[in-house]
Protein backbone atom coordinates (compact mmCIF):
# COMPACT_ATOMS: atom_id res chain seq x y z
CA UNK A 1 0.00 0.00 0.00
CA UNK A 2 1.13 3.56 -0.74
CA UNK A 3 0.15 6.20 1.81
CA UNK A 4 0.48 9.97 2.17
CA UNK A 5 0.59 11.37 5.72
CA UNK A 6 0.54 15.08 6.57
CA UNK A 7 1.90 16.47 9.82
CA UNK A 8 4.33 13.55 9.84
CA UNK A 9 7.16 15.07 11.88
CA UNK A 10 5.73 14.43 15.35
CA UNK A 11 2.99 12.89 17.47
CA UNK A 12 0.33 10.82 15.76
CA UNK A 13 1.67 11.57 12.27
CA UNK A 14 5.19 10.39 13.08
CA UNK A 15 3.85 7.22 14.69
CA UNK A 16 1.60 6.56 11.69
CA UNK A 17 4.68 6.72 9.48
CA UNK A 18 6.61 4.37 11.78
CA UNK A 19 3.91 1.74 11.99
CA UNK A 20 3.09 1.83 8.28
CA UNK A 21 6.74 1.38 7.37
CA UNK A 22 7.09 -1.38 9.97
CA UNK A 23 4.39 -3.41 8.26
CA UNK A 24 5.93 -2.90 4.82
CA UNK A 25 3.92 -0.06 3.32
CA UNK A 26 5.40 2.78 1.27
CA UNK A 27 4.94 6.17 2.88
CA UNK A 28 5.10 9.74 1.61
CA UNK A 29 5.59 11.80 4.78
CA UNK A 30 4.67 15.48 4.51
CA UNK A 31 5.79 18.18 6.93
CA UNK A 32 6.84 21.81 7.05
CA UNK A 33 10.34 20.99 8.32
CA UNK A 34 11.79 17.76 6.91
CA UNK A 35 14.85 18.13 9.16
CA UNK A 36 12.64 17.25 12.13
CA UNK A 37 11.04 14.28 10.41
CA UNK A 38 11.30 10.53 10.90
CA UNK A 39 14.62 8.77 10.27
CA UNK A 40 15.40 7.65 6.73
CA UNK A 41 13.99 4.29 5.62
CA UNK A 42 13.90 2.37 2.33
CA UNK A 43 10.20 2.97 1.65
CA UNK A 44 10.00 6.46 3.11
CA UNK A 45 9.76 9.58 0.97
CA UNK A 46 9.83 12.95 2.74
CA UNK A 47 8.18 16.06 1.28
CA UNK A 48 8.31 19.65 2.49
CA UNK A 49 4.66 20.69 2.61
CA UNK A 50 2.76 23.42 4.42
CA UNK A 51 -0.91 22.49 4.05
CA UNK A 52 -1.93 26.17 4.26
CA UNK A 53 0.13 26.95 1.13
CA UNK A 54 -1.65 26.34 -2.18
CA UNK A 55 1.62 26.26 -4.11
CA UNK A 56 3.26 23.79 -1.71
CA UNK A 57 0.31 21.40 -1.92
CA UNK A 58 0.26 21.67 -5.71
CA UNK A 59 4.01 20.95 -5.74
CA UNK A 60 3.41 17.79 -3.70
CA UNK A 61 0.92 16.56 -6.30
CA UNK A 62 3.48 17.20 -9.04
CA UNK A 63 6.24 15.43 -7.08
CA UNK A 64 4.05 12.34 -6.79
CA UNK A 65 3.77 12.24 -10.59
CA UNK A 66 1.29 9.71 -11.88
CA UNK A 67 1.69 7.12 -9.11
CA UNK A 68 -1.32 5.52 -7.48
CA UNK A 69 -2.00 6.40 -3.83
CA UNK A 70 -4.14 4.08 -1.73
CA UNK A 71 -4.44 6.12 1.45
CA UNK A 72 -4.25 9.80 2.38
CA UNK A 73 -4.29 10.68 6.09
CA UNK A 74 -4.88 14.35 6.77
CA UNK A 75 -3.24 14.54 10.17
CA UNK A 76 -1.66 18.02 10.12
CA UNK A 77 -3.27 20.20 12.75
CA UNK A 78 -2.77 22.97 15.29
CA UNK A 79 -4.45 23.61 18.61
CA UNK A 80 -5.47 27.22 18.05
CA UNK A 81 -3.34 29.19 20.47
CA UNK A 82 -3.95 30.32 24.03
CA UNK A 83 -6.66 32.91 23.30
CA UNK A 84 -9.76 30.81 22.70
CA UNK A 85 -12.11 31.75 25.54
CA UNK A 86 -15.35 33.65 25.04
CA UNK A 87 -13.75 36.83 26.39
CA UNK A 88 -10.47 36.54 24.58
CA UNK A 89 -10.68 35.06 21.07
CA UNK A 90 -7.61 35.83 18.96
CA UNK A 91 -9.18 36.00 15.50
CA UNK A 92 -5.85 35.86 13.67
CA UNK A 93 -5.00 32.61 15.47
CA UNK A 94 -8.50 31.33 14.78
CA UNK A 95 -8.09 31.96 11.05
CA UNK A 96 -4.73 30.16 11.02
CA UNK A 97 -6.28 27.24 12.89
CA UNK A 98 -9.17 27.00 10.45
CA UNK A 99 -6.80 27.24 7.48
CA UNK A 100 -4.65 24.38 8.80
CA UNK A 101 -7.22 22.04 10.31
CA UNK A 102 -10.05 22.38 7.81
CA UNK A 103 -8.95 24.05 4.58
CA UNK A 104 -5.54 22.37 4.70
CA UNK A 105 -7.16 18.95 4.66
CA UNK A 106 -9.38 20.00 1.77
CA UNK A 107 -6.40 21.34 -0.22
CA UNK A 108 -4.54 18.07 0.16
CA UNK A 109 -7.59 15.92 -0.56
CA UNK A 110 -8.44 17.75 -3.79
CA UNK A 111 -4.83 17.92 -4.99
CA UNK A 112 -4.36 14.17 -4.55
CA UNK A 113 -7.69 13.02 -5.96
CA UNK A 114 -6.14 11.92 -9.29
CA UNK A 115 -3.63 9.78 -7.38
CA UNK A 116 -6.34 8.27 -5.16
CA UNK A 117 -8.50 7.41 -8.15
CA UNK A 118 -5.62 5.32 -9.47
CA UNK A 119 -5.21 3.52 -6.15
CA UNK A 120 -6.84 0.33 -4.96
CA UNK A 121 -7.91 1.14 -1.38
CA UNK A 122 -9.01 4.72 -2.19
CA UNK A 123 -9.27 6.01 1.38
CA UNK A 124 -9.27 9.60 2.62
CA UNK A 125 -8.92 9.75 6.39
CA UNK A 126 -9.02 12.96 8.41
CA UNK A 127 -7.81 13.08 12.02
CA UNK A 128 -10.41 14.99 14.02
CA UNK A 129 -11.16 15.32 17.73
CA UNK A 130 -14.02 14.78 20.13
CA UNK A 131 -13.82 18.58 20.52
CA UNK A 132 -15.20 18.84 16.97
CA UNK A 133 -18.41 17.15 18.11
CA UNK A 134 -21.34 19.53 18.68
CA UNK A 135 -23.21 16.93 20.73
CA UNK A 136 -20.19 16.31 22.97
CA UNK A 137 -19.55 19.97 23.74
CA UNK A 138 -20.63 20.41 27.35
CA UNK A 139 -17.86 22.74 28.55
CA UNK A 140 -17.61 25.54 25.95
CA UNK A 141 -14.39 27.38 25.21
CA UNK A 142 -11.64 26.46 22.73
CA UNK A 143 -13.53 28.25 19.97
CA UNK A 144 -10.87 28.14 17.26
CA UNK A 145 -10.03 24.48 17.71
CA UNK A 146 -13.60 23.26 18.14
CA UNK A 147 -14.88 25.22 15.14
CA UNK A 148 -12.02 24.10 12.89
CA UNK A 149 -12.57 20.42 13.69
CA UNK A 150 -16.33 20.75 13.21
CA UNK A 151 -15.60 22.24 9.79
CA UNK A 152 -13.24 19.35 9.03
CA UNK A 153 -16.03 16.90 9.92
CA UNK A 154 -18.44 18.61 7.54
CA UNK A 155 -15.80 18.63 4.79
CA UNK A 156 -15.33 14.87 5.15
CA UNK A 157 -19.08 14.25 4.91
CA UNK A 158 -19.24 16.36 1.75
CA UNK A 159 -16.33 14.48 0.16
CA UNK A 160 -17.96 11.16 1.05
CA UNK A 161 -21.07 12.15 -0.88
CA UNK A 162 -19.32 13.72 -3.85
CA UNK A 163 -16.71 10.96 -4.28
CA UNK A 164 -18.85 7.90 -3.64
CA UNK A 165 -19.22 7.34 -7.38
CA UNK A 166 -15.43 7.09 -7.66
CA UNK A 167 -15.32 4.46 -4.92
CA UNK A 168 -13.39 6.79 -2.59
CA UNK A 169 -14.02 6.42 1.14
CA UNK A 170 -13.81 9.58 3.27
CA UNK A 171 -14.24 9.64 7.03
CA UNK A 172 -13.00 11.43 10.14
CA UNK A 173 -11.49 9.56 13.05
CA UNK A 174 -11.17 10.61 16.68
CA UNK A 175 -7.77 9.36 17.93
CA UNK A 176 -8.66 9.77 21.60
CA UNK A 177 -6.74 11.82 24.15
CA UNK A 178 -3.20 10.86 23.20
CA UNK A 179 0.19 11.36 24.84
CA UNK A 180 1.67 13.78 22.30
CA UNK A 181 3.00 17.33 22.42
CA UNK A 182 -0.57 18.52 21.85
CA UNK A 183 -2.30 16.02 24.13
CA UNK A 184 0.21 16.35 26.95
CA UNK A 185 1.88 13.82 29.24
CA UNK A 186 -1.25 13.37 31.36
CA UNK A 187 -3.27 11.98 28.43
CA UNK A 188 -4.41 8.39 29.10
CA UNK A 189 -3.54 6.85 25.73
CA UNK A 190 0.01 6.12 24.48
CA UNK A 191 0.49 7.26 20.90
CA UNK A 192 1.49 3.80 19.67
CA UNK A 193 -1.73 2.31 21.04
CA UNK A 194 -3.89 4.98 19.42
CA UNK A 195 -2.17 4.63 16.05
CA UNK A 196 -2.28 0.84 16.09
CA UNK A 197 -6.05 1.00 16.51
CA UNK A 198 -6.45 3.83 14.00
CA UNK A 199 -4.77 1.67 11.37
CA UNK A 200 -6.97 -1.27 12.27
CA UNK A 201 -10.06 0.91 11.74
CA UNK A 202 -8.68 2.26 8.47
CA UNK A 203 -7.86 -1.21 7.15
CA UNK A 204 -11.38 -2.43 7.88
CA UNK A 205 -13.24 0.61 6.56
CA UNK A 206 -15.44 0.26 3.48
CA UNK A 207 -17.79 2.53 1.54
CA UNK A 208 -20.37 1.77 4.25
CA UNK A 209 -18.19 3.82 6.62
CA UNK A 210 -17.76 6.74 4.24
CA UNK A 211 -18.98 10.00 5.71
CA UNK A 212 -18.91 8.69 9.28
CA UNK A 213 -17.30 10.04 12.49
CA UNK A 214 -15.32 7.01 13.68
CA UNK A 215 -13.22 6.47 16.79
CA UNK A 216 -9.88 4.81 17.31
CA UNK A 217 -11.70 2.04 19.19
CA UNK A 218 -13.77 1.20 16.13
CA UNK A 219 -17.10 2.74 17.10
CA UNK A 220 -18.93 5.83 15.93
CA UNK A 221 -18.85 9.19 17.66
CA UNK A 222 -21.69 11.69 18.06
CA UNK A 223 -21.71 14.53 15.57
Amino acid sequence: MKAVITGANRGIGRELVRQLLERGDEVHACMRDPASGPPAAPKLHVHRVDVTDDAAVAALARELGDIAIDLVINNAGVYGGSQQSLRGVDFADAMRTFDTNALGALRVSLALLPHLKRGSAKKLVHVTSNMGSIADNTSGGFYAYRMSKAALNMMSRGLAIDLRGDGIVSFVINPGWVQTDMGGASAPTPVDESVRNILRVIDGATLADSGEFLTWRGGRFAW
